[in-house]
């Protein structure tokens, strides 16, 4: 049984290499770091268009362009997070953290060779992965059910503590405005409008990814505009870069990464909760791990370690029960399986036997696209760098350009640019009184998945006739119950005890 699954891997790998399927890789990775830098064109945009394209490929030829693409856009990001603070994909918000305070102190290309390699490690952990125990995986992620939903999502609203760090007043604030623009549209159990204000366009609910980039781009050129500087920031390149960050990486960030890698492989099997979600908790765990928390925010590695392999890892993870069940993991695992289906290729317990080389070539070409990104993506960020030479006068425009493109081209409604420019300019003035946008952001993501696991879920009680059961009594749910508790009190044990060395101290 062992050696039939080498074979069938080394069998996927031969495939995956040919020169076409190696030319079609490449490309998909580098079209992937140019859209995965657009706010607005994420990985899901990019791959639905170009499903058409894969109809006159080989089915395997096909996904490996696809899932190039996806490899590729999530990194690709992290670029626009740390040079403008404007995350290309909502998987990189986190990085903005850290990445832009760290572009203001003249370490752009650190910043993004960082995110970089710790992209390909979460990547190639998450294939791995997938290619090992992706059946089994598969049947334990489908009996993660609503209560574990609700009970994740409610620890990664816990990390609003440590996300507002010093003034969790106005973080709870934050956070409680982007839950509120959640809520707007149908009540998902009794369909009454909420929050519409009588404006039709509005029944559908507020949309994710316009809300982002008002949040987080345009709010961010309200900013740029209001600073004297002719540049965003000191453009200064760094020797012996790649030698400096990988023994970085290799001697003190080895736990981060893997810890993280780990956390975003879990998330990703668990359909409906993506990379935002598991960067903002890897990114929390890092903080919550490290021995000066208080770091955070200013510009520092770890959290952008954190960020990149979780959102990463998260790719490979998401196909587990998408290969193994025909239950996509994510928006981009469902376009992947759409090309599966437009093959004739069922996803599900027989793609092993009946279609396992296309299976083991598509996965196989996932660590080829992280190979290829190494290279492709220290090429592009020393190419990107050179944006901070760029005059503000000329950036400011063309993010706004951009910014409307994006939102527009999502769904072709000037409803989602209103929702942009309207969430671009509340988040400006929260941010005139000290109100970060990041607990917001956590709120808007989150809130959904909460509302509606937490529907699910009290209809399964009722039915059983046993709430405690159902909500306290699972294990999965046990467990993120306690790292809810623990998320919310360490924060006070922590400034209690630095309080006390303190005065000690002093």
């Amino acid at each position: 049984m062992i050696d039939g699954f080498f074979a069938l891997v080394w069998s996927g790998l031969l495939n995956a290499v040919t020169p076409y399927n190696l030319l079609v890789c490449f490309i998909g990775v580098a079209v992937g770091i140019a859209v995965g830098a657009l706010p607005g064109i994420s990985s899901t945009t990019a791959c639905a268009l170009l499903v058409p394209f894969t109809f006159a490929m080989e089915p395997a030829t096909g996904l490996i362009l696809l899932g190039s693409i996806w490899t590729a856009a999530i990194y690709g990001g992290s670029n626009a997070a740390c040079l403008l603070n404007i995350p290309g994909t909502p998987s990189s918000i986190a990085t903005a953290f850290e990445g832009y305070p760290m572009t203001q102190k003249g370490e752009a290309e650190r910043a993004m060779c960082i995110a970089l390699f710790a992209s390909v490690f979460g990547g190639v952990v998450g294939v791995l992965i997938l290619l090992v125990a992706f059946a089994p995986l598969a049947e334990l992620s489908v009996r993660i059910g609503s209560p574990e939903y609700f009970w994740l999502c409610i620890f990664g609203l816990s990390t609003i503590a440590s996300l507002s760090y010093g003034n969790s007043m106005k973080g709870l604030l934050s956070g409680g405005i982007g839950l509120m623009i959640g809520t707007v549209g149908l009540d998902p159990v009794i369909g009454t409008p909420r929050f519409t204000f009588g404006v039709d366009a509005l029944v559908e609910g507020i949309q994710l990814v316009p809300a982002l980039i008002g949040i987080f781009a345009f709010s961010q050129v309200l900013q740029l505009t209001e600073q004297r500087s002719a540049l965003i920031g000191e453009y200064k390149a760094i020797p012996h870069l790649l030698r400096s960050v990988l023994g970085e990486l290799a001697q003190k960030r080895k736990m981060n990464l893997m810890r993280s890698s780990l956390i975003g492989t879990f998330i990703g099997m668990l359909p409906g909760a993506g990379g935002p979600v598991a960067s903002l908790i890897s990114y929390n765990e890092a903080k919550r791990w490290d021995q000066d928390p208080q770091r955070f925010g200013t510009g520092i590695t770890e959290g952008i370690v954190a960020s990149e392999s979780a959102n990463n890892a998260v790719i490979g993870a998401s196909l587990i029960p998408m290969l193994g069940l025909g239950i996509p993991g994510c928006p981009t695992a469902a376009i992947v399986m759409g090309g599966l289906l437009v093959h004739g290729i069922i996803p599900g317990p027989a793609l092993l036997t009946e279609s396992a080389d296309v299976a083991y070539t598509f996965i196989t070409s996932l660590l080829i696209a992280n190979i290829l990104l190494i290279f492709i993506g220290f090429f592009m960020l020393r190419l990107s760098a050179n944006l901070l030479r760029m005059p503000m006068r000329w950036i400011i425009p063309m993010v706004v350009v951009i910014a409307v493109m994006g939102t527009y081209s999502l769904h072709s409604s000037m409803v989602d640019v209103y929702v942009m420019i309207g969430c671009g300019v509340g988040a400006f003035l929260l941010s005139r009184v000290g109100i970060s946008t990041g607990p917001m952001a956590l709120g808007l993501v989150l809130g959904p998945i909460i509302e509606n696991s937490l529907n699910v879920s009290l209809q399964l009680a009722q039915a059983r006739g046993d709430y405690f059961e159902i909500f306290f009594m699972r294990p999965v749910s046990l467990l993120f119950i306690t790292l809810t508790v623990v998320s919310l009190v360490l924060p006070i044990v922590q400034e209690k005890y630095r309080l006390r060395k303190f005065a000690e101290a002093s």
